[in-house]
């Protein structure tokens, strides 16, 4: 019989040997801030806007999508925000509408979250993709997210590069549930423990551990277009891909 492993502070109470983590044949990824970025607020407020906005204007609008993030009722409406369309809309709708000015374009605005070519892959995404397929990792998108991916994924050619799709909203659930990450794994046949997770959320894509995954956080902020920094997921399967 297995024993449970239980740890101290510092690490495991009894002495065992642990044997080297097995290669990494598939990997996860998080869409929005991973994979992806939505075109600028600025841009994409002057497009919502029946007239151009000077700059004082713009920067007023967005000083007050800033304070937005703060409104208890836009706080409020982004619980549960993933598991449902209607949750995600009315989550994203509330805060655009904590801004005057955005009120009566706050459906424009989540139109534009749904639109494929609003959504502008980061710089090294492609070629990330690219050489993980050649290389016969088996790829998935685990996304905290209110409508189906993959018609954006397809507008930009990467949707090929996938055979697991695993949207919150669609499973009632928000990461980091262990069940969205598994779902993934069995969706690929390949075992969590041989399965990394990348992401940009520590707390969301970095508790895949707990699921028995391996997980990789990107620090957030990048902006659209930016090379990401997903060449740091080549190197730690490195190995791997040369076995």
């Amino acid at each position: 019989m297995t024993r449970h492993i239980v740890c101290g502070p510092e690490g495991p109470l009894r002495a065992r040997v642990s044997p080297p983590p097995p290669p990494v044949r598939a990997v996860l990824f998080d869409f929005s801030g991973t994979l992806f970025q939505i075109g600028s607020y600025a841009d994409r407020i002057r497009a919502v806007l029946p007239h151009p906005p000077g700059e004082a204007e713009l920067e007023e609008i967005l000083t007050d999508l800033e304070a937005g993030l703060a409104d208890p009722a836009v706080i409020d409406a982004q619980r549960g925000r993933d598991v449902s369309p209607e949750a995600h809309r009315h989550a994203f709708t509330t805060w655009y509408a904590s801004a005057p000015a955005l009120a009566p374009f706050a459906d424009t605005l989540y139109g534009q979250l749904q639109a494929p070519e609003h959504w502008v892959p980061y710089a090294d995404t492609e070629a990330t993709l690219a050489r993980l397929t050649a290389d016969g990792v088996a790829l998935g998108v685990v996304s905290d997210v209110g409508w189906d991916l993959r018609a954006t994924f397809a507008h930009h050619g990467l949707a090929g590069c996938f055979t697991a799709w695993v949207h919150s909203y669609e499973h009632d659930s928000e990461k980091p549930d262990p069940q969205l990450f598994r779902h993934a794994c069995r969706a690929l046949s390949v075992p969590e423990e041989e399965t990394l997770m990348v992401g940009d959320h520590p707390a969301k894509d970095g508790g895949a551990a707990a699921a028995g995954l391996r997980a990789y956080v990107l620090p957030a902020g990048a902006a659209p277009g930016s090379q990401r920094g997903l060449d740091a997921v080549l190197r730690l399967l490195a190995p791997a891909a040369s076995m």
